[in-house]
């Protein structure tokens, strides 16, 4: 363990993906980080959001998919999530 903390310090507070089809505009980019890249500052995504925009991506409303989870009914984005629409045509 090193005197600055647990774990790797690889952008634990902004980090870049992209997304190719499922309706998905080619040649964008959504959000900025800060000056050395290590926080998001504008435009920031959930992981919920994150979620329900890949669902939405593939035509499924993330609100009304209910699978079972140890016995019991769940939801991916049960109390928050919403699908980024800057993404999509």
């Amino acid at each position: 363990m090193s005197e600055q903390g647990d774990g790797r310090d690889h952008n634990p507070y902004g980090f870049t993906m992209w997304f190719a089809g499922g309706g998905v505009r080619g040649g964008q980019t959504i959000g900025t980080a800060d000056e050395i890249g290590l926080h998001a500052v504008e435009d920031r995504l959930h992981v919920h959001d994150l979620h329900a925009t890949v669902l939405a991506s593939m035509g499924v409303d993330h609100m009304e998919l209910v699978y079972k989870h140890k016995g019991r009914p769940d939801c991916a984005t049960l109390n928050e999530g919403i699908a980024c629409k800057k993404l999509f045509g």
